[in-house]
């Protein structure tokens, strides 16, 4: 039995079986579920349908540097 902490934002490396996912959010350390990670909920909404994605990352994108440039 061998034991290593890594770092990851893969998914895949996520779902490694028997896997102990940790998360630092909230300023402690707790154990996670696979499906309930950040990581895992993004990539699954992009695959289920990217053409959605890439239009609300884009459009909060632009929404963003508009309200940079109007100054």
């Amino acid at each position: 039995m061998a034991q290593f902490i890594i770092a990851t934002h893969s998914p895949i490396i996520m779902s490694y079986p028997r896997a102990t996912l940790l998360t630092f959010d909230g300023g402690s350390i707790r154990e996670i579920a696979y499906t309930a990670t950040d990581h895992y909920r993004i990539t699954r909404d992009f695959l289920l349908d990217p053409e959605d994605q890439l239009k609300r990352l884009f459009s909060e994108s632009f929404a963003a540097d508009d309200e940079v440039n109007s100054d």
